[in-house]
C-alpha cells in the first residue's frame, strides 16, 4: 500500500500533489470538481495595503475507487494555511458554542466521565470546546498552533502551542497521563498526514478512552451542494465508510455516529479500541445510506453539474440587481465565503463590503483574493444597501430575522444550495 506522504519543497509555492489516497493509498483517484485557483482563506491583507502578490493554489476534488474517501488534491504548506496571525475564533459562533456544549453533555453521560480522568482536544482553538469539560470538573489540556491558543491560555484553558503529532502525543503522555477522551472538531480533516495524527490519539489514549471527531459530512455536502466548503484547509471529506476504513486501520473501532448541524452539516463518530465499547445500531444504518463505489461516482457528477447552475443562477440574480444600480453588501465572512467569492467571481465592484459581528478578528481586513473590506455589522444598519448576502448561508433563516429586528429594510439573499430571496 502507497501511504501519503508529504516531502515539503517536492511541489511548488509549498504545494504538493495528492497521487495517492491519503487514507488507503490508492493511485486510483478520479478527478471530481476543479474551482480553479484559490487563495488560502486565512491570509486576509489589511484594509488599504498596497497590493501584493499573494499565493493562489488549484482546489480540484478526487475521488478513490478504494475506499470512497473524497479529497483534495493538493496540499498546501500548514504554514501557509494556518499562519500564526489565524483569524478564525470558534467562540464567536453561537451555534458552535451550543454544539460543544451539547457534546460534553452527550459524551460525558455515554462515558460516564468523572473529574479526574482527562480530556484532551486537538486543535483547541480558544479553548471554547474544552472548556465545557473544564466547567463539568475534567482535567483538561488543549493543543493548538496558531496565536489563537493564547486566548486560551489568558482565559486559564490550559493549551500547548504545537502542532499535533506523535511526539506531542509522547510529550502529553508523558507529563499528563493518558487521555480518557480525545476530541478533534472542524481539525481531523485538516491535518496532512492522516496515520501518524491517529497513531499519536493511540498513543495518548486510556485503554478505555474513546476519539471523537467532527468533521464536515460528504454526504450532507453533497445533498446540500456545499461546493463553498471545498477549500485547502479541508483535505479530506469523509463519509463514515471512509472515516470507519480509516480508523480501522489503526485498530480503532466506531461505535456511534450521528450527524449534527454545525458548518451546514457535520458528523460526529465516537471510536474506541476494538471490543472496549458496544457497536450502536445507528452506525451501520448510516453506513448502508451512503452510496459507494459506482454510486458515489455517480452522486459526484451530480454534484458537479448542480455546482456550476448554482454559480450561474447567482450571477444571474446578482446582474438583475446591478442593472438597477443597486447597492450590494455582504453578512458574515466565514473561511467558506472565500470559495464562493473566488469561483463565483465577486468583487468590490460587485459587492460594497463584508459585515463581521463585533469582536471578530477578520474587521479591518479585506477578504481573500479581493479588495472587498470586512467591516463592524453596524455599517449595515447605518448605511441601509439595497441588498444584503448571507454568507453564512447554513444558518441564514436565523439570521434573517435578527438582521431585521435590529433594523435591516433591504432585500436578502441567501446563495446556496439554490441563490434565493428571503
Amino acid at each position: 500500500m502507497r501511504s501519503f506522504k508529504v516531502a515539503r519543497g517536492a511541489g511548488t509555492g509549498g504545494s504538493v500533489p495528492v497521487e495517492a489516497c491519503q487514507i488507503c493509498g490508492s493511485e486510483k483517484l478520479d478527478a471530481v470538481l476543479s474551482l480553479g485557483y484559490m487563495p488560502p482563506v486565512n491570509q486576509m491583507v489589511p484594509i488599504g495595503q498596497v497590493p501584493r502578490q499573494q499565493p493562489w493554489f488549484p482546489t480540484d476534488l478526487l475521488h478513490c475507487r478504494e475506499c470512497d474517501l473524497v479529497q483534495l488534491g493538493l496540499a498546501v504548506d500548514p504554514v501557509i494555511i494556518f499562519p500564526p496571525e489565524y483569524p478564525y475564533t470558534s467562540g464567536t459562533t453561537k451555534l458552535l458554542r451550543d454544539n460543544f456544549a451539547e457534546l460534553q453533555r452527550e459524551s460525558s453521560a455515554m462515558l460516564g466521565l468523572t473529574e479526574k480522568e482527562l480530556v484532551v482536544d486537538i486543535g483547541s482553538n480558544d479553548g471554547t470546546l474544552i472548556a465545557n469539560f473544564q466547567k463539568a470538573g475534567n482535567r483538561i489540556l488543549g493543543i493548538e498552533p496558531t496565536d489563537v491558543g493564547d486566548i486560551a491560555n489568558s482565559r486559564g484553558i490550559p493549551t500547548i502551542k504545537r502542532y499535533f503529532g506523535k511526539e506531542t502525543a509522547r510529550e502529553v503522555l508523558a507529563s499528563h497521563g493518558p487521555a480518557k477522551v480525545i476530541t478533534a472538531a472542524n481539525c481531523f480533516a485538516h491535518i496532512e498526514d492522516v496515520h501518524a495524527i491517529v497513531d499519536g490519539i493511540v498513543e495518548m489514549l486510556s485503554p478505555d478512552g474513546v476519539f471523537i471527531s467532527e468533521s464536515h459530512y460528504l454526504i450532507g455536502l453533497l445533498d446540500t451542494l456545499q461546493y463553498d466548503t471545498v477549500y485547502h484547509e479541508h483535505l479530506r471529506y469523509y463519509s463514515v465508510a471512509s472515516l470507519k476504513h480509516l480508523l480501522e486501520m489503526h485498530d480503532l473501532e466506531v461505535f456511534h455516529a450521528r450527524p449534527i448541524p454545525s458548518h451546514g452539516g457535520s458528523i460526529r463518530v465516537y471510536a474506541g479500541r476494538k471490543g472496549a465499547h458496544p457497536v450502536q445500531a445507528r452506525v451501520q444504518n448510516m453506513l448502508v445510506a451512503e452510496p459507494r463505489g459506482e454510486a458515489m461516482a455517480k452522486r459526484l457528477q451530480e454534484f458537479k453539474h448542480d455546482v456550476l447552475l448554482s454559480k450561474l443562477r447567482l450571477l444571474s440574480m446578482l446582474r438583475d440587481l446591478k442593472e438597477k444600480d443597486a447597492r450590494v453588501v455582504g453578512i458574515s465572512a466565514p473561511s467558506r465565503a472565500s470559495t464562493l467569492f473566488n469561483y463565483v467571481g465577486l468583487d468590490d465592484g460587485i459587492i460594497d463590503y463584508v459585515c463581521e459581528i463585533p469582536g471578530s478578528l477578520k474587521i479591518g481586513k479585506c477578504m481573500p483574493g479581493t479588495a472587498i473590506p470586512v467591516v463592524d455589522e453596524t455599517r449595515l444598519f447605518e448605511d441601509q444597501p439595497d441588498c444584503a448576502i448571507i454568507f453564512s448561508w447554513h444558518i441564514a433563516d436565523e439570521l434573517a430575522p435578527k438582521l431585521r429586528a435590529k433594523g435591516y429594510k433591504g432585500q436578502l439573499i441567501s446563495p446556496l444550495p439554490v441563490p434565493r430571496f428571503l
